[in-house]
């Protein structure tokens, strides 16, 4: 068994019955994306409640500042709701989250779940309430079908408390960049612009003995290197255990370095175990990993261990 660590916060499993709060803090969402992830949430037994301006939109988010951040903390608020699921990434969450309930979360922790712009909102609550949070699917995802990989894997992380074991797929193009070794620490991360974005931030977690995971879409080589240069340079890799590569997906550019060139140049002389091809991210399919959790990387072995969400 892996031991917790003393600052997380584990939030309970849902269990059939449950209410879970449909939000959409940064940008906005179809109406039938939302649509299916209610039907797939509601064929798990549970209730299912839209945030009041979930479905809206203004300029490129779903609402206003004011109204994506009602929606947040109403549902941070509400003592009936058990998960908050946010429905899309895009842009918007840094713009909120600095004036988030985190007087609400510590006193009623709740599964939370998203990735990429919500990457910001998984930092926010670690740094502030310690809460362990899943880096997993957006719920207008579900619209892949409840059998599909994408929302078994949800289905896992928010509704049992079964450790998840997430191994490099030959697939992915990350699978080369790896480094030997096995490493043990509290997974954290997310999506690399979002954490390049919190350098300086008050949210800017320590790394200190943890396996960094990283992942990121639509971005060109030059651009993440830069991200990476700049976490070096910011000290954020200095005393990590590990580094898991998720999925770079449609960051390859007319030139001749690969995202994968710049990701193994760039971490190789961390000198700790570097695990590529892992399915997390903007791929296809990908895995829902709970973070501020326990975690066990095996380079040699291909995989990434993370201890169960719920307790």
């Amino acid at each position: 068994m892996i031991a917790t660590p003393r600052r997380s916060v584990r939030p309970q499993r849902l269990k059939e019955g449950d209410l879970v709060a449909l939000v959409a803090p940064s940008g906005p969402v179809p109406p039938q994306r939302a649509a299916a992830a209610v039907d797939v949430l509601s064929g798990w037994g549970l209730r299912v409640r839209m945030g009041a301006y979930a479905l809206g939109r203004h300029t490129y988010f779903a609402g206003t500042d004011d109204e994506r951040l009602d929606d947040l903390n109403a549902a941070f608020r509400d003592p009936e709701v058990r998960a908050v699921l946010c429905l899309r990434g895009g842009y918007g969450m840094q713009r909120i989250v600095d004036q988030v309930d985190f007087a609400a979360v510590k006193a009623d922790p709740k599964l939370v779940m998203g990735f990429s712009d919500i990457t910001a909102l998984h930092l926010a609550l670690w740094c502030e309430t310690g809460l362990v949070t899943v880096h997993g699917p957006v719920a207008a995802q579900f619209d892949k079908g409840p059998g599909s990989p994408t929302v078994r894997w949800a289905y896992k992380a928010l509704m049992t408390d079964e450790d998840i074991p997430v191994v490099a797929d030959p697939n992915e193009s990350t699978f080369r960049v790896r480094t030997g070794g096995r490493a043990e620490g509290t997974l954290l991360g997310g999506n690399l612009a979002m954490l390049a974005a919190s350098v300086g931030t008050r949210h800017a977690p320590d790394l200190t003995g943890a396996i960094l995971l990283i992942e990121d879409v639509a971005e060109a080589p030059y651009r993440i290197d830069r991200m990476l240069t700049h976490l070096k340079r910011a000290g954020w890799l200095d005393q990590v255990k590990g580094i898991a590569v998720g999925q770079f997906t449609d960051c390859a550019d007319e030139g001749r370095t690969t995202p994968e060139d710049v990701l193994a140049e760039r971490l190789d002389s961390l000198g700790v175990p570097i695990l590529g091809g892992l399915p997390i991210g903007h791929g296809e399919q990908h895995a829902a990993v709970g973070l501020g959790l326990p975690a066990v990387l095996d380079a040699e072995a291909g995989t990434l261990w993370v201890r169960g969400v719920g307790r």
